[in-house]
């Protein structure tokens, strides 16, 4: 085993990674930007080495600063976790180049699988069945033969970065143009390919282990066709839809998989299933990686999945077959991202959301376990990827499971930032969730029934109680002046109720006038409404119950109005998450049509376009492509053709 490892990556990956180093009693090195210099990682890690600025290009991307860490530090091996530089065919040489141990499939296995075109052309020759598509350079021709619906996918990435579903065959080379941008500044290749839609699929990928001596054998299955804009939210093993025949099948295609590319480590072979008959499963792509989702596994198997790639980078053989694999009770994933889901849907809609963590609380223990990256004070930006932690629940059977997992994200608090924790918490309640009835178009279906449309009450409430304490004189056992109690007391008069201006970021602003019973400590708020106690986590301006939190902000339409705020209205567009302005398509005069593509706003690797709201002219334009943009800021103004007219 190595004495040293550098783990180049960040966030939760980095801590899990540090955790199971520790446990092997191997030091571990941490690598870090000028964003993350007080991350958890860093502190975890056993030392921690300056890579550079923010920027990942300067820092967790930077192949020559990670091996001038390794080289400082005296590190032999290189854990790359997941994502970054982890499917890098060339980082993996430039390692091995430089005396290093890649923990990780040999190169030639990264670049041959991180090909999609390649791998399944290389795995329909091993026997394995994959969806019929085609490629470019005749990738329209191929996408019309094929007929709608179809999927573009880059060929050089994964984690449904640049992939469009079309249904409408007359919006494909628009479709195909924005596949290629998103796919370029993802994987810096714009290469796509073609593949017939599966219509309502399931997503269910397999875990390979194959060690350097021969013996390649899978564990089992994970279920993960709960997702949204392609990306995974819900993960479980093992699959409610396979039968122990199915599962073998499909276990023994992704082990030929894993033999034809000559792979080494841990790795997973993804199959698109078709819900009404899993015995026709179709090869999609390989990760040459470790997965986010790998803890359901591991619970299910007792295997550390992490343990296990380093043992095999170390040389060292797999100590089990195939027949001694067993999979036993149920695990459930769900993955906490920093989004915006709590306000109404088009406002602040699943976008990315950033801030200071002011509160945290992640549960373990009694089946549950938390992998995070996340500490009190960490800053979320919009730099890095939106997944902060993991949330995995483990038990005998699936309903165990889902109980559980469900009440952890209720136990779930990250105060600062947004997160999607309340949503999945609902989603893992919705009948046909519950009962297995899963497809990777489910969660699209149901999302308006999964998202706090308003803001309850009972928040406003809260918010005033914490307000009206605050303004409370602390009684001293000696006379108390009426006149600042904020009771609304008046000499002689009946008493004005007191109300408090208040605004949640993408709403109106509203007036409230309290009117419940209230309890208030340092880090809880409890208030009494008609009957019903309700009580929420408390930090700073920020509230938070059952995984949703809300930033309830004091409003002040005087000196909004002073500084503009109040002028954002209608005819404005503005930043819906913090991030940077990527694309201009137009410049003030222009004459646009209503919902004609202004802007494309980027966050934590995703697109968001900037729409006219009306038909008229662009008045005013304050960005550029390049510019950082805050959560609210305006963009533009488009005028509408009425105002002008007059």
């Amino acid at each position: 085993m190595f004495e040293t490892v550098l783990v180049a990556n960040r966030g939760e990956i980095a801590v899990r990674v540090i955790r199971t180093l520790r446990s092997l009693g191997v030091r571990s090195v941490a690598v870090f930007s000028d964003a993350d210099a007080d991350a958890r990682h860093v502190r975890e890690a056993d030392t921690a080495v300056r890579l550079g600025p923010a920027p990942a290009a300067e820092s967790y991307l930077s192949a020559e600063r990670l091996l001038e860490a390794a080289a400082r530090t005296g590190a032999r091996a290189v854990h790359p976790g997941y994502g970054f530089l982890a499917e890098n065919a060339a980082f993996a040489r430039a390692c091995e180049e430089a005396g290093l141990v890649f923990v990780g499939p040999p190169a030639e296995a990264i670049s041959l699988m991180g090909d999609k075109i390649r791998a399944k052309e290389t795995v329909q020759a091993a026997g394995v069945p994959v969806v019929p598509g085609g490629r470019d350079p005749d990738l329209a021709a191929a996408a019309r033969e094929l007929g709608a619906p179809v999927l573009l996918k880059p060929s050089a990435g994964g984690g449904g970065k640049g992939m469009r579903l079309v249904r409408d065959l007359t919006l494909l080379e628009e479709e195909i143009a924005a596949a290629r941008r998103e796919a370029r500044a993802s994987f810096g290749d714009d290469t796509l390919l073609v593949e017939r839609w599966v219509d309502r699929p399931r997503h269910i990928e397999i875990q390979v282990l194959a060690d350097g001596h021969g013996t390649v054998v899978h564990l089992g299955e994970r279920e993960c066709s709960l997702q949204r804009r392609h990306q995974k939210v819900i993960e479980e093993a093992p699959s409610v839809l396979l039968d122990e025949g199915t599962r073998a099948a499909m276990g023994e295609a992704a082990v030929q998989a894993a033999r034809s590319c000559g792979y080494r480590g841990a790795g997973t072979v993804e199959f698109i299933v078709p819900g009404g008959d899993p015995s026709s499963y179709y090869f999609m792509e390989m990760n040459t990686r470790l997965q986010v989702e790998h803890p359901v596994t591991e619970l299910v198997t007792g295997l550390d999945l992490v343990e296990w790639q380093l043992r095999v980078a170390a040389g060292e053989k797999l100590d089990f077959q195939q027949e001694d694999v067993r999979l036993t009770g149920h695990a459930i994933e769900a993955r906490i991202c920093a989004e915006t889901v709590s306000v109404k849907e088009g406002a602040r809609g699943f976008l990315p959301s950033g801030g200071t963590v002011l509160r945290l609380a992640e549960p373990q223990g009694d089946g549950v376990r938390t992998d995070s990256g996340l500490s009190e004070g960490t800053e979320v930006g919009s730099l890095y990827d939106p997944m902060l932690s993991k949330v995995i629940a483990y038990g005998p059977d699936r309903p165990t499971a889902l109980r559980k997992l469900r009440a952890a994200l209720t136990e779930t608090v990250t105060l600062g930032v947004q997160t999607n924790a309340g949503f999945l918490r609902r989603l893992l309640g919705h009948p046909a969730v519950v009962a297995g009835e899963l497809d990777t178009g489910l969660v699209e279906r149901v999302v308006d029934d999964l998202v706090t449309t308003d803001v309850p009450e009972e928040v406003y409430e809260a918010a005033a109680a914490v307000r009206l304490e605050a303004l409370t004189p602390k009684a001293d056992g000696g006379w108390t002046d009426p006149f600042s109690v904020p009771s609304g007391w008046r000499l002689g008069g009946t008493p004005k109720p007191v109300g408090f201006n208040f605004r949640v970021p993408g709403l109106e602003p509203v007036v409230h006038e309290p009117r419940g019973t209230h309890t208030v400590t340092d880090d809880r708020v409890s208030v009494t409404l008609d009957g019903v106690r309700h009580t929420f986590h408390r930090a700073a301006d920020w509230l938070g119950r059952d995984g949703d939190s809300w930033q309830v902000r004091d409003h002040d339409p005087v000196a909004a109005s002073l500084t503009g705020a109040a002028h954002a209205g209608a005819d404005s567009l503005t930043a819906p998450m913090p991030g940077t302005v990527t694309v201009v398509k137009v410049a003030v005069g222009d004459e646009v049509a209503a919902g004609q593509s202004l802007l494309v706003v980027e966050a934590m690797k995703m697109e968001h376009v900037i729409s006219a709201p009306h038909a008229g002219t662009v008045a005013e334009l304050d960005v550029t492509p390049g510019t950082t943009v805050a959560m609210d800021q305006v963009l533009a103004v488009v005028t509408p053709y009425e105002e002008v007219a007059e």
